[in-house]
């Protein structure tokens, strides 16, 4: 069996749960890890049994691969010096700071001729693994992604940490160029705003309607598609699809399951079926960082590239360019 070599970068939060999922993934062998507090690192190696490096060059240097989980202002520095030493990188959403930084470690990527995947971790939610072989050129779609008030999350707009999930989902599903942005927003209790709303114009005519706050009263993670003859309703947090498919009626044989309308005027009728499909659990972090090694392994393009990345951080920042003059109006 291949065995990786595997550093983690960043050893917080999010860093502690990818430190976790990978000692389970039997492709890694964990080497250790860096984090820039050196007393929470002490505390993170005690508690799981992993060893702590000091210097972060030294770590890089002694793997395959880097598993970057700093902090956004800290992925392009630790990216780029990765990529420098044609080491394998996986890097949490969003993928840099800004899009120019995206295209520079684009370049430094393409240049050492190594596999980068960005975390854009809902790409392996298992509701929208069941959804996705219904999902068939949307022309509607609306997001919610409503989050309670933390303040780990304010270091970055809510665009960059909440709504680029479904950024992300979206330009995975609408394969056309967006035609116009329109975006507004509320800053409540950061410095920037806290809610937002951004509706995305399709060339193909698919429009995108995306909401997200971090001020909510209760957590949210739901997209709902519609598209010719299907409702699809994904429910990212608690993990459940419905599918309301509409079919040609067979008035001989009418299934006892399904609800029939007529469309008047002569036009006939249709079968209403209503599907549950089953959620198999997994792990999507775990899922994302073992595809990261497959695709590695089997020299494969990874499922969520540094293309996709600087996409959905792109469009992220037409958004609040548009929400910006928008409050300056």
């Amino acid at each position: 069996m291949v065995m990786l070599k595997i550093g983690v970068l960043g050893a917080g939060h999010l860093g502690k749960i990818h430190l976790k999922c990978i000692k389970e993934i039997e492709t890694y062998d964990l080497v250790g890890f860096y984090d820039a507090d050196s007393e929470n690192a002490a505390e993170v190696s005690a508690e799981l049994g992993i060893k702590a490096f000091h210097d972060m060059n030294e770590l890089i240097d002694a793997v395959d691969v880097v598993d970057i989980v700093t902090p956004t202002v800290a992925h392009f520095s630790c990216a780029s010096q990765a990529l420098k030493k044609t080491k394998h990188v996986f890097i949490e959403k969003p993928i840099v700071t800004t899009p120019q930084e995206a295209k520079i470690l684009i370049d430094i990527a393409s240049e050492a001729n190594v596999k980068v995947q960005v975390g854009h971790v809902e790409r392996f939610n298992p509701a929208f693994i069941a959804a996705s072989e219904y999902l068939d050129k949307p022309m509607f779609i609306e997001t919610h992604r409503l989050a309670q008030f933390n303040p780990r999350g304010t270091d970055v707009p809510v665009i960059l940490d909440l709504m680029i999930h479904d950024i992300d989902i979206i330009l995975s599903v609408v394969k056309s160029n967006i035609r116009k942005i329109s975006a507004s927003g509320v800053a409540i209790v950061s410095d920037t705003p806290d809610i937002a709303n951004a509706r995305l114009e399709f060339d193909n005519g698919c429009v995108a309607n995306l909401t997200a706050s971090r001020i909510s009263m209760k957590n949210m993670r739901k997209s709902r598609f519609f598209q010719r003859d299907a409702y699809i309703a994904v429910d990212f947090l608690d993990k459940e699809v419905e599918i309301i498919r509409l079919t040609e009626a067979d008035t001989n044989n009418a299934n006892p399951l399904s609800m029939t309308i007529d469309l008047g005027n002569g036009k006939g009728s249709k079968e209403i079926f209503f599907l549950h499909p089953p959620i198999v659990p997994i792990n999507a972090i775990k899922t994302e960082l073992e595809s990261f090694a497959m695709s590695i392994i089997n020299n494969t393009t990874p499922p969520v590239t540094i293309n996709d990345g600087y996409n959905a951080l792109e469009v992220a920042y037409r958004i609040m360019d548009k929400m910006q003059r928008t409050l300056v109006d």
